[in-house]
């Protein structure tokens, strides 16, 4: 992995809460700025129109039943079986 060299100023407070998060989880500070970082920018929002969340359940009634699978997959990715 490519990793690029970035330069910043923190406040002496910003910097000692970021040193006191790293060594808390055992990480070092570009550890944890990379953990932050990822922890605020993936895209953690539910669609509306996701039929993961707007559809209703594919089994009704309760037990195995070897269809699951399939179903769940036609109504996440279309199609007719």
């Amino acid at each position: 992995m490519k990793l690029k060299v970035i330069r910043t100023k923190l406040t002496q407070l910003e910097y000692r809460l970021l040193r006191e998060y790293a060594e808390s989880r055992g990480l070092t500070i570009a550890e944890a700025l990379r953990e932050i970082i990822r922890s605020h920018v993936i895209d953690d929002r539910v669609y509306e129109d996701d039929p993961f969340f707007t559809e209703g359940p594919v089994v009704r009634k309760k037990g195995v039943v070897e269809k699951t699978s399939v179903e769940h997959d036609r109504i996440l990715y279309g199609g007719s079986r």
